[in-house]
């Protein structure tokens, strides 16, 4: 159930309405909308009358949602949530595409450093890295742990970029929270529940993938577990599922970007790196996610793909990507959207705000 405040609701009464909600023994989850707020109730609300919320000040009406994702519902706020990466004018879920990129592994302190400077200057905004990696063999290439995390900080401290990197089991959570911007789940992970309850606990923007076999209605549930944790800063990642298919690693399901974007107000993250498996796919599948609607994009890009201790294959050379964010800039403009060009003396916020000021 929701209780949807008047515009002019004051915060007194917004307050009444969830010392209400407690009282009758349902978990209130405020959700501060730029036209309306919005309180949604979970728990067992069968014996929760919606006539006791009507009668009271500053309510505008109640609603029950029939969907089992109620705080990540569209319903629930019709508006796009737009994550603000703290420390840095990066903004994902408004108008502008944002690119992260960067290798799956960190190798090394050069490796990381030299990556990250060039994506920055190829435009993209957020740097990603794996210091702890999920393989499927335990005789591959785990990670470099802490020291992973040191070189991406190192990098970000010279460029200024935001880093995403991998969280994989909840003893991880405090380590990674310390030096990430962005907790990523990965697709092995997106039905860990200890996982999602514990980065559902801290203030950190959470990306999570979808599982190789998950429906996206499990994937909108999973989210559901780290917003009713009170994180609701949380981007969804279409990563390619697993089929009959051999001719790619993934099948890229490229409904998943419109289907999503229709049933929740979260931010939308297309990986086009895993969802092909193969670089030279990569660079289609990216521009037809832009089209289709993703809020951002995150690509695999290496100094030296073929020497790559993981997922070289997949990986883009630093040229090829430099080309594809050029690719990618026109396609944005052709769907309305906007991308960052660091050759553009205009800087995109900037862009955005003339949009904004146009209607």
């Amino acid at each position: 159930m929701i209780v949807v405040m008047k515009p002019e609701a004051s915060k007194a009464e917004i307050e009444a309405v969830i010392r209400r909600a407690e009282q009758m023994g349902c978990r209130p989850h405020p959700i501060f909308g730029e036209a309306r707020t919005v309180i949604a109730l979970v728990g067992d609300l069968t014996q929760v009358a919606r006539e006791v919320f009507d009668e009271m000040n500053g309510v505008s009406n109640t609603m029950r949602i029939q969907e089992q994702h109620k705080l990540t519902n569209r319903t629930t706020r019709p508006e796009n949530t737009v994550i603000h990466l703290a420390g840095s004018n990066v903004r994902i879920g408004g108008n502008e595409v944002v690119v992260m990129a960067g290798p799956c592994s960190v190798e090394g302190r050069n490796q990381i450093i030299e990556s990250a400077i060039a994506i920055k200057e190829a435009g993209a905004r957020v740097l990603r890295g794996g210091a702890f990696k999920p393989r499927t063999s335990p005789y591959d290439f785990q990670g470099m742990g802490e020291e992973g995390l040191k070189h991406l900080a190192e990098a970000r401290e010279i460029t200024g970029l935001p880093i995403i990197t991998e969280v994989m089991t909840v003893e991880q959570v405090p380590l990674v929270t310390e030096y990430a911007d962005i907790l990523q789940i990965g697709a092995r992970n997106m039905q860990n529940y200890g996982l999602l309850n514990a980065v559902g606990k801290v203030g950190k923007p959470v990306m999570l993938k979808r599982g190789m076999s998950g429906l996206l209605k499990e994937l909108l549930l999973c989210a559901e577990y780290i917003a009713s944790n009170g994180n609701y800063n949380i981007m969804l990642c279409e990563r390619g599922i697993r089929t009959y298919e051999t001719a790619t690693r993934n099948t890229f399901d490229l409904n998943a970007i419109p289907v999503l974007k229709q049933s929740s107000h979260l931010p939308v993250v297309a990986d086009p790196s895993h969802g092909t498996g193969y670089r030279e796919y990569v660079p289609a599948m990216a521009k037809a996610a832009v089209a289709a609607g993703a809020d951002a994009l995150i690509i695999e890009v290496h100094p030296d793909p073929d020497k790559a201790v993981s997922d070289g294959r997949q990986s883009l050379d630093m040229e090829t990507f430099g080309r594809l964010m050029g690719d990618l800039r026109r396609i944005a403009e052709a769907v309305d959207r906007v991308m960052y060009d660091p050759n553009e003396e205009v800087d995109v916020l900037d862009q955005l705000a003339e949009l904004e000021a146009l209607g």
